[in-house]
């Protein structure tokens, strides 16, 4: 039986008549097409990586561990073959505050003294007796917000402690603002004997004797002062302190910073406005009412009211505080598309948040002022920023509001509406919850401070120190963008 021979490329090579040119071609083209093959194989590999790699990242919210002894591998760092155990991925705990209860002389004493500077009666427990209401009741909001159960306060910031070795932070809740009018505007000889500056000697005795004090210097305290005068003779003696303070127009730049100490806003005084949006029944360009007669930078009122008081459609008028002028003053800011903001005797005042909370849009002239929480409020997207020297150019302040369309106020409305609750000191989470957020961004600075004293050789500085960060004081404000 004959078996058959295969047929190989050498024995057609010789025996064909045809030459090898005419058979090479076609084996030299199967490793193209073989590399051309692997090469879209590679990149479709690559592409689905890709696409998988995308949705992973962008699309994918792993769920916590159902408790404490769940396991929860999948949720911790595997770092270089080292056992993902030994390296839990760091949650932050909330900074804990601790509240000192200081004598009654320092808190509910003054309210007592200013009550009786009014007239009023003493009264058996002093306890029960009511903040009176004014522009810088930051301090009794921030007393009562500490003073509640921690039950009462989960959505805090910070967490309120009652054992000072658990605290980060120490507050201290004086009424230093409420101290400096107990006798403000009574006649002579009719004062209760009460002394602001007494009060402020006899608060800076008591905590610098305090051991949690003197344990780190007090830069791990914090202390109240929103009137910019208040704590003015002792200032120097509390400074390392974290300082709540509604401007730095008093405190030099070794005493109060940005970088160490939290701007807070004025309590407002004026009705919230619960309107629409729009400029159909706000009928004044422009609305003013506050004392027009200030020292320091505020001298520049007196000369805006000569420039605007014969304007058409501008009201601005003098008035001081009262609660007839208050009503007056939310009338006339329910009713105005722009709302005045010139510096007082300090860059602030208390009618900027006013305006906020009327929807009135702000025009700030003060150029040295420093606005609360302004690492997540952008005040250009509501307010108009108006150079003081620009301002008091015969005419330019209205026209460039007459300018402002329609839709570009009501885009300002919106905006504020937006950012209110921040300066709003009864909101759940408003005013009270964003300035513990604030003091708790400041603990690593105060941890350096800390750390930093206790290496440093005690020196003389001719320079603020590494706290310090200038606030505005030579900086141009552009105007309307």
């Amino acid at each position: 039986m004959k078996t058959r021979k295969p047929t190989t490329s050498a024995a057609r090579g010789s025996s064909s008549s045809s030459p090898p040119s005419q058979t090479l071609p076609l084996f030299s083209n199967m490793p193209r097409k073989s590399s051309l093959f692997k090469h879209t194989l590679i990149a479709t590999v690559f592409f689905l990586l890709a696409i998988y790699a995308f949705f992973s990242t962008f699309f994918h919210t792993p769920l916590p561990p159902s408790d404490s002894n769940s396991d929860s591998s999948s949720f911790l760092l595997d770092l270089g073959g080292v056992s993902s155990q030994e390296n839990p991925i760091p949650f932050p705990e909330r900074v804990k505050v601790f509240m000192y209860d200081l004598p009654h002389k320092f808190t509910y004493g003054i309210i007592q003294q200013h009550s009786l500077a009014r007239g009023g009666s003493p009264v058996p427990e002093i306890t029960t007796l009511n903040y009176p209401g004014h522009q810088h009741m930051h301090e009794w909001f921030l007393f009562s917000d500490l003073a509640r159960p921690q039950s009462h306060r989960l959505g805090s910031p910070v967490v309120k402690v009652t054992d000072p070795e658990e605290a980060d932070l120490f507050y201290v809740p004086a009424f230093s603002s409420l101290s400096l009018i107990v006798n403000a505007g009574r006649p002579p000889g009719s004062a209760s004997g009460y002394s602001d500056e007494e009060m402020q000697e006899q608060l800076a005795e008591w905590l610098t004797g305090q051991e949690y004090w003197k344990r780190n210097n007090g830069w791990d305290h914090v202390i109240i002062a929103g009137d910019p005068n208040a704590l003015y003779r002792v200032v120097d003696r509390v400074k390392s302190a974290v300082l709540l303070v509604s401007d730095f127009g008093r405190l030099r730049p070794d005493q109060g910073s940005l970088v160490k100490d939290v701007v807070i806003p004025y309590s407002h005084r004026i009705s919230t406005y619960s309107g629409d949006f729009g400029v159909k029944d706000r009928t004044t360009l422009l609305f003013f009412m506050g004392n027009r007669y200030r020292k320091e930078g505020g001298k520049i009122r007196d000369l805006l009211f000569q420039i605007l008081e014969n304007e058409e459609d501008v009201v601005i008028k003098h008035g001081t505080q009262s609660r007839e002028n208050r009503r007056a003053a939310s009338r006339g800011m329910h009713t105005s598309k722009f709302c005045l903001n010139p510096a007082g005797d300090t860059p602030s005042a208390c009618r900027l948040f006013d305006s906020i909370v009327s929807l009135c849009v702000p025009v700030i002239v003060s150029d040295s002022i420093e606005l609360p929480f302004e690492d997540i409020i952008d005040y250009k997207k509501f307010s108009v920023f108006v150079e003081t020297t620009t301002a008091l150019k015969p005419g330019y302040l209205v026209s460039l509001l007459r300018k402002v369309p329609e839709q570009k106020i009501i885009e300002y409305q919106k905006a504020m509406k937006e950012v209110k609750r921040y300066y709003d000191y009864t909101h759940p989470n408003g005013t009270v919850n964003e300035i513990w957020r604030q003091v708790s961004q400041k603990l690593p600075l105060i941890k350096l401070m800390i750390n930093r004293d206790k290496r440093l050789v005690k020196r003389e500085l001719s320079e603020p120190n590494c706290s310090c960060l200038c606030s505005n004081q030579t900086g141009i404000i552009d105007s309307l963008g």
